[in-house]
């Protein structure tokens, strides 16, 4: 299983526009944070996790070649505005219908933002996509696994997923825009190699946990590794990595363009 980082941002991005971002060390180019989303090759096939507004541009940078299924985690338009761009994919498939597997609410949302998209393209080198509700196992062509589980995020809650790849044994915990992660969202990614978990910044937030509550759901889920993202730029990527790796050894900080590899074929 192969997951490429393709934004790890808060919904204004990192830096923020207009504003001095005091802090943030801005000669790193890991604390340039475009909006968070994330790609995944499990069993060879392509997922792609929410598209952030600079999805296009994404895709450029990490040499995207192909999406064979769409999961949105919510509604929200720093998930959900970038999916027109997905239009090409779907163009280098003959034009089939991406399936696109989200919330009820996300449904909604995707209906009203691209009322053309749904089902057959518009017209040629339009986007096309099939639209249904993520069940709570999702068997993908290649025999890939997706677990999903719902997580609060005030009125607006959010997927989490937890991949499973039999062909290596690996399992990856995708958790972000969420205020906490309930019992079930722990037990189902107990153990897993890799987690990430939104940890928006150090200090309190409604709908967000903060990187401490990142910190302590990763040691809870006993997972192997994890890594925090949907940052903002209170975060500044060398003095948190610094400080993590004393007090949670297993917990890192997420970077725009990050490729993790998990496990070798049996």
């Amino acid at each position: 299983m192969e997951i490429i980082v393709m934004g790890c941002g808060t919904s204004q991005g990192v830096p923020l526009v207009a504003h001095d971002n005091l802090g943030l060390d801005l000669k790193n180019p890991r604390n340039w944070r475009t909006r968070t989303s994330v790609h995944v090759v499990i069993e060879g096939h392509h997922v792609q996790v929410d598209a952030a507004p600079e999805f296009r541009l994404q895709c450029l940078h990490n040499n995207i070649q192909e999406v064979d299924s769409f999961i949105l985690t919510h509604g929200h338009a720093d998930h959900v505005l970038g999916m027109d761009d997905l239009r090409q994919f779907c163009t280098n498939n003959g034009g089939q219908a991406i399936p696109v597997y989200t919330t009820e609410n996300g449904v909604r949302r995707v209906s009203a933002i691209y009322p053309y998209a749904i089902g057959e393209a518009a017209s040629p080198g339009y986007i096309a996509l099939d639209l249904f509700l993520m069940p709570k196992k999702l068997t993908l062509p290649g025999g890939g696994i997706v677990h999903a589980v719902v997580l609060p995020h005030g009125a607006e809650p959010t997927l989490g997923l937890v991949f499973e790849e039999p062909s290596t044994g690996t399992r990856f915990a995708y958790y972000t825009d969420c205020k906490t992660v309930p019992r079930d969202a722990l037990e189902l990614a107990h153990g897993c190699d890799v987690a990430i978990l939104d940890g928006l910044r150090p200090t309190f937030h409604p709908t967000h946990m903060t990187i401490g509550k990142a910190c302590e759901m990763a040691v809870k889920m006993e997972a192997k590794q994890a890594y925090i993202t949907h940052m903002t730029y209170q975060i500044d990527y060398d003095a948190y990595t610094k400080s993590l790796a004393a007090e949670f050894p297993t917990v890192g900080l997420c970077y725009d363009g990050m490729r993790i590899q998990l496990g070798k074929q049996r």
